[in-house]
């Protein structure tokens, strides 16, 4: 068997049972509040990630106030993100918090990385991550031409597809629940090490499933 390296970026969530039937066309109406402080949220990231690029250049170390705000930010996006338009998969309100709330079906979380190299800062977010960018692309969507045209995504399609058989069957389906988790799992792994978080490189692995797999063992 081959070895699989464990995940610096942990990306996990619980499929709700009972799930309605047509709350999903309201979730982004809903979601709008979260919305809004997220838009100032991602500001600050994006300042922070600016600071941290030149603490970790200078020091080869990430302030972990710093790191923690940062890895909030994408902790409270993924909730919102789960509840409202990637997979869908709970009826539950998201908190207004950074931090992880253990009760909640959608948890997110990096482990905070003693040194980072200072070398890789230079090149990791734009020149190693663009193959990652690439599939990022595919799976979120967002890319298009000079006359404005954008597709979806493949995550997009396939939560709506999701969802359309949730209102059909009254059932999520399990299988593409899996699915939709690993897309967004490879999501949030490039994200974060773009964003500086780890020196880890994304593995080009779809890792499926509501929970994080555990290593393997070398056969």
């Amino acid at each position: 068997m081959i070895p699989v390296t464990a995940s610096d970026v942990r990306l996990e969530a619980s499929l709700d049972p009972g799930l309605s039937r047509w709350m999903w066309l309201v979730k982004w109406l809903l979601a709008i509040p979260h919305y809004i402080v997220l838009f100032f949220l991602w500001i600050g990231f994006v300042l922070v990630t600016v600071v941290a690029f030149f603490a970790i250049l200078i020091t080869g170390r990430y302030p972990r106030p710093l790191f923690d705000f940062n890895v909030g930010v994408m902790r409270w996006n993924w909730r919102v993100s789960y509840y409202a338009h990637t997979a869908l998969g709970t009826d539950r309100y998201p908190p207004f918090t950074l931090a992880d709330v253990p009760g909640y079906p959608a948890h997110f979380d990096i482990a905070y990385p003693e040194r980072l190299s200072r070398g890789l800062v230079l090149v990791k977010w734009w020149l190693l991550a663009i193959p990652q960018y690439v599939v990022v692309g595919i799976l979120a969507g967002g890319w298009g031409n000079d006359e404005g045209w954008r597709y979806s995504g493949l995550i997009p399609f396939l939560s709506l597809v999701a969802v359309i058989i949730l209102a059909v069957k009254a059932r999520y389906p399990v299988h593409l629940f899996d699915l939709l988790l690993g897309l967004a799992r490879w999501v949030a792994r490039v994200t974060a090490y773009a964003a500086l978080l780890t020196d880890q490189y994304p593995p080009f692995r779809l890792d499926m499933g509501g929970r994080e797999a555990a290593p393997a063992t070398t056969a």
